[in-house]
């Protein structure tokens, strides 16, 4: 009976953890690109989540984002930290609001064997009746273990993200949805 009880134990103990990206960081060039443009007063309103995603890891345990946020609220509030440190954020009065739909979501913690990869699709919604549609396919190292190799996988997905809404604010389209 104590052997059962130390063999339900142990099983417990080395359950399912849930491994978590970073809380996003500003990209420094992605704020360039933002204070260099003459538009201002962005707002940033709901983004929507992909309709099917598996954020389960190798029955290692799932990737989830940090303070109990969705992957699409991870990249809403990417993007709307990004607009505040740039200065271009105004919630009280703003001259247009983004609205967003992460259209594809996934990763890959065994490409290649030991490599991942994010794949992020993202269509931006203007309320002035503009939208852009961009994507982001982000490979990295994982590693050979699951517990490594999922760990690897959560830390990607903050500069996936990064990148992302790098292209987002480059694309020549971004400029004519966040001017009213």
């Amino acid at each position: 009976m104590k052997k059962m009880f130390v063999a339900i134990a142990a099983v417990s103990l080395s359950a399912c953890s849930t491994y978590m990206p970073q809380r996003y960081n500003i990209n420094a060039d992605t704020n360039v690109a933002l204070k260099e443009m003459d538009a201002g007063n962005i707002n940033v309103g709901s983004f929507q989540g992909p309709k099917n995603f598996d954020n389960s890891c190798r029955a290692a345990g799932p990737i989830a984002p940090p303070d109990n946020m969705s992957f699409e609220a991870y990249i809403q509030k990417a993007l709307a930290d990004e607009l505040k440190v740039a200065g271009k954020f105004d919630e009280k009065a703003p001259k247009v609001t983004l609205t967003g739909t992460v259209e594809q979501l996934g990763f890959s913690s065994a490409r290649g064997l030991t490599g991942g990869s994010w794949d992020i699709g993202l269509k931006v919604n203007s309320s002035n009746g503009k939208s852009v549609s961009v994507s982001e396919h982000y490979e990295f190292n994982s590693g050979f273990i699951a517990d490594t190799a999922c760990k690897q996988t959560a830390e990607a997905y903050l500069p996936a993200v990064q990148n992302l809404i790098g292209k987002l604010v480059k694309a020549p389209e971004f400029k004519s949805m966040v001017t009213p």
